[in-house]
């Protein structure tokens, strides 16, 4: 063995035990590409573990899909509009030894959502449960409380039953739930294994606006409740347990986050367009960008959508990498509107939902691949929730639910009648805002499949529907050897913490192959065998 590769085995021992780096100890070199949440954690374990890291990213700046779009009244989100999960990224900042309240704030809600129907009822949920307990009482009845007491319960056992087994294991197996299940046969009837979603709420709540609210929750991992196991139920207790809103907008995490890594050395390369990786001896070694550089380095990880691997996208020598998501149904995707305006109408607050009248309709829709005709709607009212009144204009975001599509570049010809659509329910509900958005303020999954390769303009990567689909995701490992998986295509799945968490699945893996191939070669060492 020689001498530099034995400085490197002992870094990486070394980092796998959590001791320091010398600083005359040579560093391996991680590429990581796409610089979303999950390639921004990504960059943070690693530098964190010793690492040189470049990160690159596509568009001009970081954050993927916590983007923004410009206004008069400053950026307004036009993706993710707030964290749940916060220990995830207390844990992250940790990692570079700070503090996360440090580099944002962060501000507690205490309405978790604020729900509209047609029909002129509405519905706060808070980040108290007696106090929701109360609401739906008033609103729905004492068995409807009683209800929602019990579907709570269920869903907080199911979440802390599967954290462990699922969410925190860098590779679920079947076979490992399966044991884990019947070593705790009461989760059975909590699973409820042969039901979807919308079925478990009908058996669960008798008022058909409580099955309306709680069917959303598929839709926040891009599924429908008519298809979504009933085990997504467990979504709620995520919300539930806490909610805060980032002041000036979620963009500001990924920016303090980027702006945290560059302080740690990391290189930040933003207008990076990656054209291949390159193999050499069938091990991941290089990345070749568009404008012609090469980036040698020791490992690389794709933080993208990784069906980009599975089509070619990233060149031939990794179309045998997730190749479950070249076949697989895509998720949901969405329509975006980011505008500033004067609102006119009901009180909102940060976090709320204006239902449709036709809820069957609107997931039939999605399901045949169509723009619902009469969708529900999400409305963020950013600046609200911020401890402050809000400014006379406001910027908002309003998500609709959209089928993903093949990738066109063309604006959709219906785009006119989908805004007039959401206008004219909002109206119905006494909802208007001055001025009226225009179509220009869109982003549609025409747009999102341009942004983010191979997607399809899916957001949240392979569908959800079926009791076995979140075992389907790729991991973080891959066939090819110093080549990594992260992001919300990836395990443990969608959503800002769960993309979070996939990163750190992937740093585990790298250090522990790392490590694994420096004792390897100890032992080849020792038994008279030449590594070099």
């Amino acid at each position: 063995m020689s001498q530099q590769s034995g400085h490197l085995g002992n870094a990486a021992e070394a980092r796998a035990k959590g001791a320091s780096i010398s600083a005359t100890s040579p560093s391996e070199h991680a590429v990581i590409v796409g610089a979303g949440i999950a390639g921004l954690a990504c960059a943070a374990r690693l530098r964190a573990a010793g690492y040189d890291v470049t990160l690159l990213e596509r568009h001009e700046t970081v954050g993927g899909k916590i983007r923004t779009v410009p206004s008069a009244a400053g950026p307004i989100d036009a993706g993710p509009t707030v964290l749940t999960m916060r220990h995830v990224f207390d844990d992250l900042f940790a990692t570079l030894g700070a503090r996360l309240d440090d580099h944002v704030t962060l501000i507690r809600q205490k309405t978790l959502a604020r729900h509209f129907w047609p029909d002129g009822s509405m519905l706060d949920l808070f980040a108290d449960r007696g106090q929701s307990t109360e609401a739906v009482r008033q609103f729905a009845g004492a068995r409807a409380a009683q209800q929602f007491r019990a579907f709570c319960a269920r869903a907080e056992h199911l979440f802390a039953a599967f954290d462990g087994p699922m969410m925190q294991a860098a590779e679920p197996r079947l076979a490992t739930l399966t044991a884990h299940v019947l070593k705790h046969p009461q989760l059975i009837p909590a699973m409820a294994p042969l039901s979807t979603l919308q079925s478990l709420l009908r058996s669960s709540f008798d008022d058909p606006r409580l099955r309306q609210l709680f069917g959303r929750y598929a839709t926040y991992v891009g599924g429908s409740p008519t298809h979504a196991p009933a085990i997504l139920s467990l979504i709620w207790q995520a919300e539930a347990a806490g909610v805060w809103v980032v002041k000036g907008g979620m963009h500001k995490l990924t920016q303090a986050l980027a702006t945290l890594l560059q302080t740690h050395g990391t290189e930040v390369r933003t207008n990076a367009h990656v054209d291949r990786i390159e193999m050499q001896n069938e091990r991941a070694a290089a990345v070749h960008l568009q404008d012609g550089t090469r980036l040698a380095c020791d490992v690389v990880v794709h933080a993208g959508d990784p069906r980009a691997l599975a089509t070619g996208t990233l060149g031939a020598s990794t179309e045998h990498i997730a190749t479950q998501t070249f076949k697989a149904k895509r998720s949901f995707s969405a329509r975006v509107l980011s505008f500033a305006a004067t609102p006119k109408g009901p009180d909102l607050a940060h976090h709320n939902v204006f239902f449709s009248d036709q809820p069957t309709e609107e997931f039939d829709d999605l399901m045949a691949g169509h723009i619902p005709r009469h969708p529900s709607f999400y409305i963020c009212a950013l600046d609200r929730g911020q401890k402050t009144a809000p400014p006379a204009t406001e910027r908002f975001e309003i998500i609709t639910n959209a089928p993903a599509t093949v990738g066109t570049s063309k604006t959709p010809e219906d785009i006119t009648q989908w805004l007039h659509q959401i206008t004219r329910q909002m109206a119905q509900q006494g909802m208007t805002f001055s001025p009226t958005p225009t179509t220009q303020s869109v982003t549609t999954a025409q747009d999102f499949a341009q942004m983010f390769p191979a997607s399809q303009g899916a957001l949240y990567g392979q569908s959800p529907h079926g009791l076995t689909a979140a075992l389907q995701r790729p991991t973080a490992r891959t066939a090819i050897p110093n080549l990594y998986l992260a992001g919300g295509g990836t395990h443990p799945g969608a959503g800002v913490p769960m993309a979070t968490l996939s990163a750190k699945h992937a740093v585990a893996a790298i250090l522990s192959d790392q490590t694994s191939t420096f004792r390897l070669g100890q032992t080849a060492t020792r038994g008279g065998m030449s590594t070099a």
